[in-house]
């Protein structure tokens, strides 16, 4: 159910913001009245746009008070992972190579390791 919520969110979002992008910016914006006459005329079709706009941000609201609602029901318990706190730490084996000391005499060159 939730899966299928944030898909329909997602579409929604799409589509506002692709209603959004196709409207002229006049300075109107959304809630400007205009005569209600051809929708194929220029105001007509920003009337619809706005029209789109609203419809479509109210279900984007409502998509996302639902999704919230659908998640907080749906929560399950936090689970720790104790897993590596059972484990045992790194104990050296004798496959493990050592640096040799360097010389006491040679104080010139400090002991680097070696790379591998």
């Amino acid at each position: 159910m939730f899966t299928f919520l944030l898909i329909v969110q997602t579409l929604v979002a799409a589509s506002l913001v692709a209603v959004i992008l196709m409207q002229r910016s006049e300075g109107g914006g959304l809630g400007v009245g205009g005569s209600s006459a051809g929708l194929m005329t220029a105001r007509g079709a920003a009337d619809f746009l706005t029209r789109a706009t609203s419809i479509l941000g109210g279900l984007f609201i409502v998509l996302s008070i639902l999704l919230a609602a659908v998640a907080g029901v749906s929560r399950e318990s936090t689970k720790v992972d104790t897993t590596l706190a059972k484990e045992q730490p790194f104990k050296p084996t004798s496959q493990t190579p050592t640096v040799p000391a360097a010389p006491a005499g040679n104080e010139a060159e400090p002991a680097v390791p070696l790379a591998q």
